[in-house]
């Protein structure tokens, strides 16, 4: 059993009217200043004209802090509000949005085991038997794709 699964990044941004913008990162990448600084250029774009101010809740996380990112939020104008160091209980994302999302991947984790075990040992073995002939047929036309009709 691996004792380190591999993790995925997620990064949500929401407000009072819902979800503003969210994106999965690619594997091994983490946030820095500057990948903070084009997701806020991101956000921006969703957001134009849709709201005159913009009151900014986050932490004091290195690239939340970081002099580009200060600068970018003051080209922005945002008004910023700082989030109490090491309080996630204040952080309205880790404990409601997130909260909420772990409950229902529980429930989608629930519905997939409920799916592959409902599924008859014909059906995985059917799969399996007609992969020779898929192979032979793959050796014949060189390659080529098959098509199934």
């Amino acid at each position: 059993m691996d004792m380190h699964p591999k993790k995925v990044m997620l990064s949500v941004w929401w407000g009072m009217r819902g979800i503003i913008h969210w994106e999965l990162l690619p594997n091994g990448y983490t946030i820095t200043a500057d990948l903070y600084w084009e997701q806020l250029d991101r956000i921006v774009q969703k957001l134009k004209r849709k709201q005159d101010q913009i009151y900014f809740l986050h932490d004091n996380a290195r690239p939340h802090v970081a002099k580009l990112t200060r600068e970018r939020l003051l080209q922005l104008g945002w008004i910023t509000i700082s989030h109490t160091p090491y309080s996630p209980d204040l952080a309205p994302t880790n404990h409601h949005l997130f909260r909420s999302l772990s409950n229902y991947l529980s429930y989608l984790k629930s519905a997939l085991a409920t799916f592959f075990d409902r599924k008859s040992p014909d059906f995985y073995e059917q799969e399996i038997f007609c992969l020779r002939d898929r192979w032979r047929q793959a050796i014949e036309t060189d390659g080529a794709y098959i098509d199934e009709n």
